[in-house]
């Protein structure tokens, strides 16, 4: 006799092999611990962008193979899942949905059974509790502690559960009572297929920070390197040709070529060194011209700097910032650090 299959199980096999044989990228996460309410408000946020669907290991594997995928891809995402959902979208990549799964992860407090994810750890130092039986409870889970200056302290740094080992009723509530949730929940993802590529969780986790900081250094590198050996492109003309025109400027300054990019620097130097060397001269010595300009500057000195001053600052300035350049004719490029803010 044939048993017979439950209607909802054909119907759960026939929605997931209709999700596997459709375009875009195929995951599986584990949701293994996480309470109904936090899966539905995780669902909530990721539903415009992915579809979430549970099912048994058994009727995923059924409906692979009626997509006619391979069995070894799918094994290969089940088996870090205890309890398997599968994902599918059409809008994302694989490391756009491992960055969106990343989110969703949160701790929770331990409890008995539950196997260390990684080798916990609890730090040295003072803690928030009074002197009392707590100072013994710690002890009892293998967390050193004693009382100092009036407050219970850890003694040293010390692993009390190793990855992959129980923790214990009692220790779970000494590490729940020192803030420590080591147990993740979330939208765990295992890996993702797309383009009939397989991605392993590990291979999706980039540092994208990081990654963009070394493409800014390294084209801050190039750039600098371009512009002192003098390498022409869209990029560095423009740098070049500033560079090479304030070089050319410094130049004819201190060699007095008059032209119309340096005249008016020119004279206001020679304005400037005029009325200093008639300052020095006795009132006599002066027309009524050089008096005047004298006065003028004598009255306004004390509220603002004179036309005839800020000209000569001005002047000495471009000059002294010329003449730098031709000197240090070698200096660095500030680079494309700025255009990257």
């Amino acid at each position: 006799m044939i048993p017979k299959v439950a209607g909802w199980k054909k119907d759960s096999v026939s929605e997931l092999a209709d999700i596997f044989g459709r375009e875009g990228s195929i995951a599986v996460i584990d949701v293994a611990g996480v309470p109904a309410s936090n899966m539905i408000d995780m669902r909530n946020t990721l539903r415009d962008r992915m579809s979430i669907t549970m099912a048994k290991k058994s009727l995923m594997r059924i409906a692979w193979l009626e997509a006619e995928r391979s069995a070894e891809e799918l094994e290969s995402l089940l088996e870090n899942a205890e309890q398997p959902c599968v994902v599918h979208s059409e809008a994302m990549n694989a490391f756009e949905i491992f960055s969106e799964l990343e989110k969703t992860r949160q701790g929770r407090p331990a409890k008995e059974g539950d196997k260390a994810p990684f080798d916990i750890v609890v730090e040295e130092g003072p803690t928030e509790f009074g002197p009392g039986p707590i100072v013994g409870e710690f002890n009892a889970v293998g967390i050193p502690a004693k009382i100092d200056r009036g407050k219970v302290a850890i003694q040293r740094t010390t692993t009390v559960v190793k990855e992959g080992e129980e923790i214990s009723a009692d220790l779970g509530i000494m590490l729940t009572k020192l803030k420590i949730n080591p147990i993740e929940i979330g939208l765990i993802l295992t890996g993702v297929i797309e383009n009939g590529f397989m991605f392993p969780a590990s291979d999706l986790d980039l540092d994208t920070d990081g990654f963009r900081n070394d493409i800014i250094n390294a084209t801050s590198g190039a750039f600098n390197i371009a512009c002192n050996m003098r390498w022409f492109s869209s990029t560095t003309t423009t740098t070049l040709i500033s560079k090479a025109s304030n070089e050319a400027m410094a130049v004819a300054i201190k060699a007095d070529i008059v032209n119309d990019a340096t005249a008016s620097f020119l004279l206001s130097q020679a304005r400037s060194r005029a009325l200093s060397l008639a300052g020095q001269l006795d009132s006599s010595a002066l027309d009524d011209e050089l008096a005047a300009a004298l006065g003028a500057v004598a009255r306004s000195a004390d509220v603002a700097p004179s036309e005839a001053t800020k000209s000569e600052a001005t002047s000495q300035k471009g000059v002294s910032t010329e003449q730098e350049e031709e000197e240090e004719e070698d200096t660095g490029f500030e680079g494309l650090g700025d255009l990257f803010g």
